[in-house]
């Protein structure tokens, strides 16, 4: 996986949480889940970037 992605995701989920902290500051519980929602689904992704680095990592592992 590359980093940009890795650089990607976390961007998403700062903004999410940023998106979380204003919309609770400002009594917005609207604003404030779709910033929970939106940390969810950039987790749910580095996630998967790290499953698919575990197999990247394995696959050379058995190349040596």
């Amino acid at each position: 996986m590359s980093g940009t992605d890795h650089i990607k995701h976390t961007g998403e989920e700062i903004a999410g949480k940023a998106k979380e902290v204003t919309g609770e500051a400002t009594g917005n519980e609207e604003l404030a889940a779709k910033g929970r929602a939106e940390q969810t689904a950039a987790n749910v992704k580095q996630a998967a970037d790290n499953v698919k680095d575990a197999g990247s990592d394995l696959k050379d592992a058995f190349k040596k």
